[in-house]
């Protein structure tokens, strides 16, 4: 029989090779296997995963469900090749984190944004056109930050007005249609771009002001900044509205669309989801329940249509 560590080792190769990054489970189950080892412990039971989810008193609930999660999957693997496995039930340590209630930026906001983007005062010439186009880019695409500062200048086809979003969630490529006008945008940003670094072969489309790849941790700071000079965030307040907030806005403003024009939302589902990127549709629906606004076009398009079968 394999020992922990090698069945770790083979989970975690056989979920990668599916499209899984599981960024932390290595180290989390690494983890537990040492601690197992320590208790002289040589299969999974759920009393020592339980002891080892909540060791650390300072961390929130949330993180303790969060490893205890990662153990389950393990375990369910592992309980093929030992039967003594104990698979830790759900619901084992009742927690459950809660989604971040998203801004809803409005036109005049975002227009704003940009404007203060292009404002920003900076030494080099590329910096404010860099973040003018990263938050318009957000706006009005839906794409993850990740995806917006990691594609490169060959995924865009100028031709066809097609983005090429490659190794997104779960490890998937996918095809991102662009507006005209977003295209114009993006044209002139690299225009300029290329002008300012000549032949130079750069790592992303979007770049900081030496060349590298943007940071979140940078972006997120000047778009704090920014946030509180066009008033959506009080002064010296952290939490507010985030970048990622223009996903959320770009899906709901699409579902609003959709059932204003009277469309079968239901049938146009999987067309959002296959645009956003998501593993699974049901990731989308929860967009419906989001807003009091899709639920009172939700609402008047039932009744209209019962309306029309009376």
């Amino acid at each position: 029989m394999k020992s922990l560590t090698h069945a770790v080792d083979d989970y975690l190769a056989l979920r990668r090779s599916l499209g899984f990054k599981l960024r932390e489970y290595g180290d989390c189950l690494h983890e537990f296997v040492s601690f197992l080892a320590k208790n002289r412990m040589a299969h999974v039971t759920n009393k020592f995963a339980v002891e080892y989810a909540t060791q650390r008193q300072n961390e929130k609930p949330v993180s303790w469900t969060r490893r205890l999660i990662i153990i389950r999957g393990f375990a369910r693997y592992r309980i093929g090749a030992d039967p003594r496995t104990e698979i830790p039930p759900i619901g084992l340590l009742r927690f459950r984190s809660r989604r971040a209630r998203p801004y809803l930026y409005s036109e005049d906001e975002i227009r704003s944004l940009l404007q203060a983007a292009l404002k920003i005062e900076s030494p080099h010439k590329l910096q404010p056109h860099t973040y003018h186009c990263l938050f318009g880019l957000l706006a009005v695409s839906g794409l993850r930050l990740g995806e917006a500062i990691n594609f490169q200048p060959q995924d865009v086809d100028w031709s066809e007005g097609v983005l090429t979003i490659r190794g997104a969630k779960f490890g998937k490529t996918r095809l991102v249609p662009l507006h005209a006008s977003t295209l114009a945008v993006l044209r002139n940003y690299a225009d300029l771009r290329d002008r300012i670094f000549a032949r130079r072969i750069l790592p992303t489309f979007l770049v900081t002001s030496h060349g590298t790849k943007l940071e979140k941790t940078n972006l997120s700071r000047i778009f704090r900044e920014l946030s509180r000079q066009i008033g959506i965030r009080k002064p010296k307040v952290r939490n507010g509205p985030r970048l990622h907030d223009f996903r959320h806005r770009f899906a709901i403003e699409t579902l609003l669309r959709w059932y204003r024009c009277g469309e079968s939302v239901p049938q146009r589902m999987p067309v959002l989801s296959t645009y956003l990127g998501h593993g699974n549709v049901s990731g989308t629906y929860w967009y419906l329940g989001s807003t009091p606004e899709l639920i009172v076009a939700a609402s008047k398009l039932i009744e209209a249509r019962w309306k029309g079968v009376a």
